[in-house]
């Protein structure tokens, strides 16, 4: 048998994690989707009042809160996949297919432009 992924190795301790606490019963989808939302909002307060300069050198208690919150938000949506049977990483593949049909480099390079708008 091979040795579990890093991926699945990080799934079975939050869903380990979870069960010691008896939460599964509070992780419905929709739960779990608005936990999520509040997570990146979190993240995105760390921001809010930051200029360009500033976002890109956070100080290192800042980059702390940062990747916090960004732990935070993947937590949920492993724990979102989990739930709804869905392989994050098989997702994000096809989904990159998708993306590289809506955005040719030749019309997206350069440009912050949603695909209907070019």
């Amino acid at each position: 048998m091979s040795e579990p992924s890093k991926m699945q190795e990080l799934t079975r301790q939050i869903e380990e994690f979870v069960q010691e606490r008896d939460w599964v019963q509070f992780h419905s989808p929709k739960n779990l989707s608005m936990a999520l939302t509040v997570e990146a909002s979190e993240l995105l307060e760390i921001f809010q009042w930051m200029s360009e300069r500033e976002s890109l050198a956070p100080d290192s208690a800042t980059r702390e809160k940062i990747s916090d919150e960004l732990a935070d938000v993947f937590i949920y949506a492993i724990q979102l996949c989990q739930t709804l049977d869905i392989d994050l990483l098989e997702a994000t593949r096809s989904k990159m297919v998708k993306n590289a049909e809506k955005y040719p480099v030749e019309k997206a390079k350069g440009t912050a432009k949603k695909y209907d708008e070019y």
